[in-house]
């Protein structure tokens, strides 16, 4: 590991318990926090997490949280319902920035999020945690409360599988790891580079591009290195992450998106084929199945002429 990145995991790495919520509610001031949930088909979770984060951190006694949007990107089952009915503002994906037609993936619901949300401090939270903690919100968002230098939060936490404790995701240390170590050795001190929990100031969102599928957090993260740099990085450790996990074809069609949003980043000439094929049994034998890798990235949404208007109108106190 490079000296540079032992030197930023002691001093950029910390535990939920280093901020308590006294301390983080004395340094917001006027900073306006947003959280975001990103959801398909979410109903059997997005409920729970709402409710937890309105009743723990959106309270006379506790404001940290400001806005809390769950952005439904085409659910089919009653997760719009449930979120609305636990307290969530509900934004339907194709309802925001509509003349830009939307394309599948999360990403996407990420990248328009932005311009249905109005907070300082973005939060990300994905809809499917179980066991759901407030921790996963209060943890990220209190180092951009209480130390000016910072920028992008991701939060850190052990991943069980089958029952059994692990650090990271398949994908994670199958992929994204030995990428950003081979690549970006900058970014070797991140536990969960692909974790869906993150924070970070809007001004740095704003200037981001946005892979808009899975390619998303790795993207982000590469790309806040080279705007702000690594000193402007942490990570925040809020303990032990519960989810739904998918099976090993999806994850395939994961690891390939996000090779190639590493691919883009470490050159932008000639791309790999867009393209992953793979195999399920049928009744004859092996059958293939090609699908398409995400290949679209949305631009800075600073550069969405509809935001900008939107900030003008802020900044001159217009309605």
């Amino acid at each position: 590991m490079l000296e540079e990145v032992e030197r930023w995991l002691a001093r950029r790495s910390w535990s939920v318990a280093d901020r308590p919520l006294g301390r983080l509610l004395s340094a917001k001031q006027g900073t306006t926090v947003s959280v975001v949930l990103p959801a398909l088909n979410e109903e059997a979770t997005v409920g729970e997490i709402v409710a937890v984060i309105r009743r723990e951190l959106m309270t006379g006694a506790v404001p940290l949280v400001d806005e809390l949007v769950v952005v439904d990107s085409g659910s089919t089952d009653r997760t719009a319902e449930v979120a609305a009915r636990a307290g969530a503002r509900v934004v339907h994906r194709d309802a925001i920035l509509p003349r830009v037609p939307a394309v599948p993936g999360k990403g996407e619901v990420l990248w328009r999020s932005l311009l249905a949300t109005a907070g300082d401090v973005v939060c990300f939270v994905d809809a499917d945690l179980k066991e759901f903690s407030a921790d996963f919100v209060s943890g990220i968002v209190g180092p951009l409360l209480t130390d000016p230098e910072v920028q992008f939060v991701k939060a850190m936490y052990d991943r069980p599988l089958g029952g059994a404790p692990g650090q990271g995701g398949r994908v994670t240390e199958l992929v994204a790891r030995p990428l950003l170590n081979l690549h970006w050795p900058q970014l070797a001190g991140f536990v969960q580079p692909l974790g869906g929990e993150y924070a970070a100031r809007r001004s740095l969102l704003e200037r981001l591009p946005f892979p808009v599928g899975y390619g998303v957090e790795l993207g982000l993260l590469v790309d806040a290195l080279h705007t702000v740099g690594l000193d402007a990085l942490a990570q925040v450790d809020v303990g032990v992450r519960v989810h739904r996990h998918q099976d090993g074809q999806a994850l395939g069609r994961m690891a390939a998106a996000i090779y190639r949003t590493a691919q883009l980043r470490l050159s932008r000439g000639h791309l790999v084929r867009p393209a992953l094929t793979q195999f399920e049994r049928g009744e004859g034998g092996f059958v293939p199945r090609t699908h398409a890798v995400d290949t679209e990235e949305r631009p800075p949404m600073g550069d969405v002429a509809e935001y900008a208007a939107r900030a003008g109108r802020r900044n001159t106190g217009a309605a």
